[in-house]
């Protein structure tokens, strides 16, 4: 369910790096990180790390390199002197984007990083740039896409200290950015460990990540509420969830993100709409389990809303993925409650075998025109 949460900072090309500002590869590599080391200035480590996150542009090539020649340790020496604070958060923005590669991930755990992303992300005296950008490298370093997270051992031991912040920073987000790196890297810990839904459970973190998803100014697009369905859709595993998403009005905003649209049209916007729709399909599946939540789904017109994505493809942006999960959601809500499902759609799309329903709805839409 991971996926990217802005653009900046996420390296996934492969393109050979080329110089850039009059650095060659190697003078870029070890000018720039020796710069880092020994700039004592305001000025100069400022366009170091300027030219540095430029650098980290050009695709994953040159971050495995400059992680390799100690760009993360350059980086997170400048996170630890107070004289350089208002620096943070660009170091830490081009932190993140090093730590797009493995290599960077490992560098960051041999150097203590997470003690000290933990120690910027609780202290009272960052400012709220600061902190998101801490959120964006944990985002990074905690990428379910990644395999190095698995081996952030320090992680652990902050876990909850960290969680708690970051709930902390979605709770007073000032702007929606600041709560899509907060979120996004809240969704990607419930990857990273069974614990960590546990912790949010006991955090209040449905109440805080629900009115964030009513506040406009916060949660303010498609990409913003994937992460906070995420979220939802891994904390429903645990039965005791249940309770506080129905009481804190979850079910009805999760019914509600089944009509997500897109505002732009552009391809990663209609990737994220497919991404809310599924999981909100897939979180409604698991919620409705019990009885009394399916009962209410039904009630509130999620029937309806999960059928019209089934039959017709332009709803739900022709994706297979959308369709599966509903089709799954609608067999949940029949076994929860017979008869909350029209016989002629029970017959169509819940008593075939999936994969039969699957095939009617995707290779014979005309058959419902």
């Amino acid at each position: 369910m991971g996926a990217a949460y802005r653009t900046r900072g996420q390296n996934n090309g492969h393109q050979a790096a080329r110089p850039r500002d009059g650095f060659t590869e190697s003078e870029a590599k070890k000018g720039l990180v020796q710069e880092l080391e020994t700039g004592h200035n305001l000025y100069s480590v400022n366009t170091a790390i300027r030219s540095l996150y430029s650098l980290t542009q050009e695709g994953a090539r040159l971050c495995h390199l400059l992680a390799q020649e100690g760009a993360v340790v350059a980086l997170f020496k400048i996170c630890r002197q107070d004289d350089f604070k208002c620096l943070y958060p660009s170091a830490l923005r081009t932190l993140a984007s090093v730590c797009s590669v493995e290599e960077g991930i490992h560098e960051l755990e041999e150097v203590d990083g997470i003690l000290c992303l933990t120690e910027i992300l609780t202290d009272e005296t960052q400012t709220e740039a600061t902190k998101a950008e801490v959120a964006a490298v944990i985002a990074q370093i905690t990428s379910p896409h990644l395999t190095a997270p698995q081996h952030l051992s320090t992680f652990l031991e902050n876990m909850e200290e960290i969680i708690t912040a970051l709930l902390k920073l979605c709770d007073e987000a000032s702007n929606g950015e600041v709560c899509l790196l907060a979120s996004a890297a809240l969704a990607n810990i419930t990857f990273f460990d069974t614990i960590a839904c546990e912790l949010l459970l006991q955090m209040n973190a449905v109440t805080i990540l629900l009115h964030a998803c009513s506040d406009k100014q916060r949660v303010n697009s498609s990409y913003a509420r994937d992460q906070i369905v995420t979220i939802l859709a891994n904390l429903s595993l645990l039965e005791q969830s249940a309770a506080e998403i129905l009481q804190e009005n979850g079910v009805l905003a999760l019914i509600s993100m089944l009509t997500e649209k897109t505002l732009t049209g552009s391809a990663a916007e209609i990737s994220a709409c497919e991404r809310v729709l599924q999981k909100s399909a897939v979180t409604l599946a698991r919620l409705c389990r019990d009885p009394e939540i399916a009962q209410y789904a039904i009630k509130h017109d999620c029937v309806s809303r999960l059928i019209a994505l089934c039959r017709h493809p332009e709803e739900r942006f022709s994706s297979d993925a959308v369709l599966v999960a509903c089709l799954a959601a609608l067999r949940r809500l029949a076994i929860a409650c017979p008869g909350g499902i029209d016989d002629s759609d029970l017959q169509q799309l819940v008593k075939p075998r999936l994969v039969d329903s699957f095939l009617l709805c995707s290779n014979m839409e005309e058959s419902f025109v």
